[in-house]
């Protein structure tokens, strides 16, 4: 499902970024190290580029796509024997009911204060896609962050090894323009390898749990409850590694960087370990 998407300050910051990256990348370090008529320099300008559309596509689609709306009709069905785990409130103990929305709140959706309105498996609302990443699009904002981390290493491998060549005649006077460029570049590419390789390894833990950012903090919660009442407390929805891997990215692993969603079902419902286990949980 796609979304009305409106002017965003950071949003436009990203895809000036990304141009510029872009523009630098091939046609300043791509070119001084290798030269864009050469057999190297035609294959990486090549490789990046198609590394460089997919991160684009993966953003633009994890931008425009809805995340995931809570039917207006949901009513959960406690004695549905097929869904053997009902989220409840942490005081009263009644289902979860969303007061701004007036709707009863599936298992994993949350109310987002930005978007106003519950989104389903919401995992956090980004400022630089002008979204919530929720059941809809997680994966392929997970996939976005993948390219993303691949283009800026890659970027900043160029970059390096570009300085390594000495300037050729004629290009001592286009030298001040150029290190500008070198300048903003390495001030851009240093901080986002650090800062999407860090966020790329939180996913990538999210993922192998199969968590979202909010029912990990939820978690650390529960999980000191549990040990202060004497109990173990252990993630509802984590079905092992790999389970957890093709819940998220799709069965098919040729298919895990593709923005493909069609393995994800309605979000209203999702498989629990205590489905494995075959036994009866205590709600949450």
């Amino acid at each position: 499902m796609k979304r009305r998407v409106s002017f965003s300050l950071p949003v436009t910051i990203v895809v000036l970024v990304i141009s510029f990256i872009y523009l630098s990348t091939v046609f300043v370090f791509i070119r001084r190290w290798f030269g864009l008529m050469t057999s190297p320099g035609i294959m990486n300008a090549v490789v990046f580029t198609g590394v460089a559309v997919m991160c684009v596509f993966n953003y633009s689609v994890s931008l425009f796509t809805d995340p995931g709306r809570v039917p207006s009709t949901y009513m959960p069905d406690i004695e549905d024997s097929g869904n053997p785990i009902h989220e409840i409130k942490r005081k009263g103990g009644d289902l979860r009911y969303c007061q701004k929305c007036s709707l009863y709140k599936p298992p994993r959706a949350h109310h987002c204060r930005v978007c106003q309105r519950c989104v389903l498996r919401m995992d956090h609302h980004c400022i630089w896609i002008n979204n919530c990443v929720g059941h809809a699009n997680y994966k392929v904002f997970f996939v976005f962050v993948v390219y993303a981390v691949i283009a800026c290493i890659y970027s900043l491998v160029l970059l390096l090894g570009s300085l390594t060549i000495d300037p050729q005649k004629g290009e001592e006077e286009s030298e001040s323009s150029l290190r500008t460029v070198y300048v903003i570049s390495g001030l851009l590419l240093v901080p986002l390898c650090i800062a999407l390789s860090v966020l790329l390894g939180w996913h990538i833990y999210l993922v192998l749990q199969n968590k979202t950012t909010i029912e990990y903090h939820e978690g650390v919660r529960a999980m000191w409850l549990a040990e202060k009442g004497g109990n173990v407390y252990s993630h509802p929805y984590d079905l092992g590694a790999y389970e957890n891997l093709t819940m998220v990215l799709g069965p098919n692993i040729f298919s895990w960087i593709c923005p493909t969603s069609r393995h994800i079902g309605s979000g209203l419902r999702f498989q629990t370990a205590y489905e494995h286990l075959g036994v009866t949980p205590t709600p949450r």
